[in-house]
């Protein structure tokens, strides 16, 4: 293997461009290390940060488990395990055609650019499902392919031509299809004329403050306005006027410069990981706009939230500049009380910010939604010890950047310059709909406490972030001051400090709701159902030894934000990431996404014998017909 298949994107990234040292650091961790020991008596089962003067009304215990279904244990198994009377099937797979003319999944070959661009793409991640004129539309980020699985056919798993480029690039965006069923079952209909590829080909309109900006133009689009393609969506979010976000994450790793690679590029674009180097796919070999050497602005056009309208296959999506470039983990969209739009989002890298976006105009059904995503401001989180926040503007002023515009390309260095915390992979980002209060995924973080961020930004272990070279991860949670999610104020604790309490004690077994019987780790998609119980999903480490012995594969579990109490409802298959969830309109199916199973080559789900291992999208059913969730 090559030294970037052994390791992950962000130890890539790191490997690429050095964190920057910090000559004082030993002094910041010596002060870091005396708030851990004060932090230690704050984290209790699902209970509020202590030292804070706000104060979440939760009751210590629960009369009743709110939970539908028996726990389940964790295991290797290279299959899906779900509780007693639930079922699940397979409604997507990478590859699948969405239409009739489309080349059926080839596992020989795993198809070219003509047959990936008419079928579903790879490693799927976000999804919503929308319901409109009678239909159901599912629509799911495709975040990025596993080069050894895609070019499986190929010697060391790597591309031999150009095709192979651009079937890994035609199998990254969006996919919108039409799914009903069908005897029971869930299938994608063919043919449907809602069906949808969205691709990094695709042309999109650039809006909000930083459109039409010098850094924006090239020589493709010298108004600076209309970019092509998205590509490393990961999380997701959906507007209340029926759109979708899909959310660019890790972008920098498709830029390079083949013809020089000892190119060095703008410390902005260093900032966010962009350098003469990609991680394998090649796309600048068969298009110069990856090619930094030759468009240094490209990178700029891509790190944003891109809406898309699932009920027009012919409209065009929209990069909302407005809600600053970073790499989106996710969108979480609240209305608030007085019609203001407010956008929650984490920033996923080590030791980045977590960002907020309060709209200027408000939401009426019915009305215009123009610049509602961009027409605002924006945020960066600013976490105290005890146990109070505050959001930090962007702007001019606070920043010290000449205009709204740069800093909506240059958001990093804008929450930099603002001091905001530096947090441990900000995840998934999701709302309580029974209480105003809102959740994030903290995954995990190998540099806490030891090294800083790319920025250069210190990273003391403290407050939200309570543990040096955080292997676990944690769900933080906050409630804005009165309830009210413009507010610049709010109190935080952790719902929920992931470990391992069969080999560690202290910090590194977890909160008091961890137990052997729900153990995980690095939490990452979180999302809450119409009841408020809060699902959470995992993309850690799944060996099962060491410090991760009896945890099992990857796992979705069920917690209750009114007890604290968190329980295994389903188990991967090998290798694989949970990620991505929503639900039919009636409630009565759960659809769940899996990722890379077999990423190192130890899986062959879902169609097992010696088929090539595929990312798909399931649909989880009870067997009585009740609702799921």
């Amino acid at each position: 293997m090559s030294e970037k298949d052994e390791i992950s994107f962000d130890e890539y990234d790191e490997l690429v461009n050095p964190r920057p040292e910090e000559n004082d650091f030993d002094r910041v961790l010596e002060v870091a290390l005396s708030r851990r020991d004060v932090f230690k008596g704050v984290i209790a089962l699902g209970s509020i940060a202590t030292l804070g003067s706000q104060f979440f009304s939760e009751p210590a215990t629960a009369a009743t488990n709110r939970f539908a279904f028996e726990k389940i244990d964790a295991n290797s198994l290279d299959d899906i395990s779900l509780p007693p009377g639930y079922s699940a099937q397979i409604v997507a797979r990478w590859g699948d055609p969405l239409w009739s003319d489309g080349a059926e999944f080839d596992h020989g070959t795993r198809g070219d650019e003509s047959s990936q661009l008419t079928a579903f793409g790879d490693n799927i991640d976000g999804m919503e499902v929308y319901a409109y004129q009678g239909k159901t539309l599912l629509v799911v980020n495709n975040e990025y392919t596993n080069r050894k699985i895609i070019w499986g056919n190929r010697e060391e798993g790597k591309f031999a031509n150009d095709d192979d480029v651009k079937k890994g690039m035609a199998a990254h965006g969006v996919t919108v299809v039409e799914i009903a069923r069908d005897n029971g079952e869930w299938k994608m209909v063919k043919d449907s004329p809602f069906n949808r590829r969205v691709t990094p080909q695709t042309e999109m309109e650039i809006q909000g403050p930083a459109a039409g900006h010098d850094l924006l133009k090239t020589a493709a689009d010298p108004s600076g306005t209309t970019a092509l393609g998205t590509w490393n969506n990961c999380g997701n979010g959906s507007t209340p006027w029926g759109t979708y976000l899909a959310c660019e994450e890790n972008f920098n790793g498709y830029f390079s410069a083949p013809d020089d690679p000892e190119h060095k590029v703008s410390y902005e674009l260093s900032r966010y990981g962009v350098s003469a180097k990609d991680w394998g796919y090649g796309w600048a070999t068969v298009d110069d706009r990856f090619d930094v050497s030759k468009n240094p602005n490209e990178p700029n056009r891509a790190g944003y939230i891109v809406e898309i309208d699932p009920r027009n296959p012919d409209s065009t999506p929209k990069k909302h500049t407005g809600l600053g470039r970073f790499k989106h983990e996710n969108a979480e969209v609240v209305v608030n009380h007085d019609g203001r739009i407010v956008v929650y989002m984490g920033d996923d890298e080590r030791g980045e910010f977590m960002y907020r976006f309060v709209s200027n105009g408000v939401y009426a059904p019915g009305a215009s939604t123009d610049g509602l995503l961009d027409d605002g401001k924006l945020y960066a989180a600013k976490f105290y010890e005890t146990g109070a926040g505050e959001w930090l503007e962007l702007n001019p002023e606070t920043t010290g950047l000449a205009d709204q515009a740069e800093i909506c390309i240059h958001t990093r260095i804008a929450a930099s310059a603002v001091g905001a915390t530096t947090m441990d992979r900000p995840e998934w980002v999701t709302a309580n709909p029974k209480a105003p209060e809102v959740y994030c995924a903290l995954t995990n973080n190998k540099n806490r406490g030891i090294k800083p961020n790319a920025g250069g930004d210190l990273t003391p272990v403290g407050g939200p972030n309570p543990r040096e070279g955080n292997k676990f991860g944690q769900i933080v949670r906050w409630r804005p001051n009165g309830g009210d999610h413009t507010s610049n104020g709010f109190a935080w604790d952790l719902y929920v400090l992931a470990g391992n309490p069969t080999v560690h004690e202290g910090l590194n077994a977890g909160s008091d709701n961890v137990t052997a019987d729900n153990m995980f780790n690095s939490p990452d998609g979180i999302k809450f159902d119409d009841n408020g119980l809060l699902w959470i999903q995992t993309d850690g480490n799944y060996s099962n030894e060491e410090d991760f012995a009896n945890q099992g594969n990857n796992q979705m579990l069920c917690g209750d934000p009114a007890t604290g109490e968190i329980q295994r409802f389903l188990v991967g298959p090998n290798e694989c990431e949970v990620t991505g969830l929503t639900w039919s309109p009636d409630r009565r199916t759960m659809f769940v996404g899996i990722q890379h199973p077999g990423e190192r080559g130890n899986s062959h789900w879902p169609e097992g014998g010696d088929s090539v291992p595929r990312s798909a999208v399931i649909a989880i059913t009870r067997d009585d017909g009740g609702l799921v969730g």
